[in-house]
C-alpha cells in the first residue's frame, strides 16, 4: 500500500523575499554592470526600477531661475568637437527661417508702415564647432525690432548675432508683402497692389552686400500669336485672339550708395514692362488693358532685356539678376529667361525649383 504524504508549501514568505532583496541590493551597489548582466540580464531592469526616483508631476509656478542655476544647464550645441556627427566640415549657412514679427518700414513719402515680416538669419559654422544657439539669432534681432527698418538697422542686428555666435560669415533676409496704391488705367479707380519684396544683407569674407528682391507680376502677350491673329482677320475675316498670360519677374539688385526706395524699384519694373496686372477694373479699364497689351507684346527674352535696361541705367544699382517666367496659356509648360550682370548673381548650377518659385498666388 502506497502512502502519499502532502509536501510542505515551498513558496517563500514575504519576510524571506524582503531579506533576499536586501541582500541582492547590497550586492548590486558594488557590482559592475557586466557582473549584474552575467548573473541575470533581468536583474538590470530590477535594479533600475528600485533606484528610479519619484518625480513631481505638478508644474512649479513659483520656481525662479537664478544665475547659479542657469550655469548648471547643459548646452550641447556648445559642446566639444567630439560630439560632432557626420563629416567634420564647415557649414556655410545654419540658422533659422520664417521667424515672423511686425516691422515698421520707412516709405518714400516720409511715412511709416507696419508689415508682417518673415526673417531668415544664418551664420557660418566652422568645422570644429558642434553647433549654434538658434535662439541667439532671434534675441539679437529683437534688440532692433522697434526701430524703423532699413539696411542700417539690419547691419546692427547682424553685428550683434555674429558677435554672439562667433561666426565669420552671416546673412539676414527679410521677406514682406509691400502694399502700394495703384490707379486703374481709365476709370479713375484705385486699389492696393501687393508686392513680394525681400531685403538681404550678406557678409562673406568680411565684405557686405545689400540686396533687394522684387517680384513683379505682369501680363505678356505673345508677339507671334498677335501677328497670326491679325493675319487671320486680314486675310480670311476670321476672328482670332492672341494668347496672353500672367507672368512673373524677379528682379534682384545689389545696392550701391544710398540705394533705392521700394516704390522706385517698382516704378522701374513698370517702366520696363508696363502691362502690370490690374487691381480695380471697369469695362473701360479692361479695354485699355487689351490695348496696352497689344502695344507691348513681348517674348520672355524681351522681358528680361527690358527690365535689365531699366536697372543698368540707375546709379544706385550694382550687380543684378532678372528672372522671368511666362506661364503660358498656349503651352503646357512655362517660358523662362535668366539674365545676370556682375559676379554677385553669377552661378553655374540652378536650384531645380528656382523657376517654379516664380508663382503669383493672388
Amino acid at each position: 500500500m502506497n502512502v502519499h504524504v502532502k509536501t510542505a508549501d515551498q513558496r517563500p514568505s514575504t519576510l524571506q523575499i524582503q531579506k533576499a532583496l536586501e541582500l541582492l541590493s547590497a550586492w548590486t551597489e558594488d557590482a559592475s554592470a557586466d557582473q549584474i548582466n552575467a548573473l541575470d540580464p533581468k536583474l538590470a531592469r530590477l535594479v533600475r526600477a528600485q533606484s528610479y526616483p519619484e518625480f513631481s508631476r505638478s508644474y512649479p509656478d513659483d520656481f525662479a531661475v537664478d544665475a547659479a542655476y542657469r550655469a548648471t544647464l547643459p548646452d550641447l550645441q556648445n559642446g566639444p568637437a567630439s560630439l560632432i556627427k557626420g563629416a567634420n566640415r564647415r557649414i556655410q549657412h545654419v540658422g533659422i527661417s520664417n521667424f515672423r514679427l511686425p516691422i515698421r518700414y520707412d516709405v518714400r513719402d516720409g511715412a511709416q508702415v507696419m508689415l508682417e515680416t518673415s526673417v531668415t538669419g544664418t551664420v557660418s559654422l566652422e568645422a570644429d564647432h558642434k553647433g549654434i544657439n538658434m535662439s541667439r539669432i532671434m534675441r539679437s534681432f529683437y534688440k532692433h525690432a522697434e526701430a524703423a527698418f532699413g539696411f542700417g538697422v539690419i547691419e546692427a542686428a547682424l553685428d550683434d548675432y555674429k558677435a554672439d555666435l562667433g561666426s565669420f560669415d552671416a546673412r539676414i533676409q527679410m521677406r514682406l508683402s509691400y502694399p502700394m496704391q495703384v490707379e486703374s488705367l481709365r476709370s479713375g479707380l484705385s486699389g492696393w497692389q501687393y508686392y513680394d519684396i525681400a531685403l538681404e544683407l550678406v557678409e562673406r569674407d568680411g565684405v557686405r552686400q545689400r540686396i533687394v528682391h522684387l517680384d513683379y507680376v505682369y501680363s505678356s502677350t505673345c508677339p507671334c500669336s498677335l501677328e497670326l491673329s491679325e493675319h487671320a482677320r486680314a486675310t480670311r475675316g476670321q476672328l482670332a485672339t492672341p494668347h496672353s498670360q500672367r507672368s512673373v519677374a524677379r528682379l534682384s539688385v545689389e545696392l550701391k550708395g544710398e540705394g533705392v526706395w521700394f516704390e522706385e524699384l517698382i516704378e522701374m519694373a513698370r517702366k520696363g514692362v508696363p502691362t502690370e496686372t490690374q487691381v480695380m477694373v471697369k469695362r473701360e479699364d479692361e479695354q485699355a488693358f487689351a490695348e496696352l497689351n497689344a502695344a507691348n507684346p513681348i517674348f520672355v527674352e524681351d522681358a528680361a532685356r527690358l527690365f535689365a535696361e531699366q536697372l543698368q541705367s540707375h546709379e544706385a544699382v550694382g550687380d543684378f539678376r532678372v528672372m522671368a517666367s511666362h506661364q503660358e496659356s498656349l503651352h503646357s509648360h512655362d517660358a523662362v529667361s535668366l539674365l545676370t550682370e556682375g559676379e554677385t548673381f553669377a552661378e553655374v548650377s540652378l536650384d531645380p525649383k528656382l523657376f517654379p518659385s516664380l508663382i503669383h498666388v493672388g
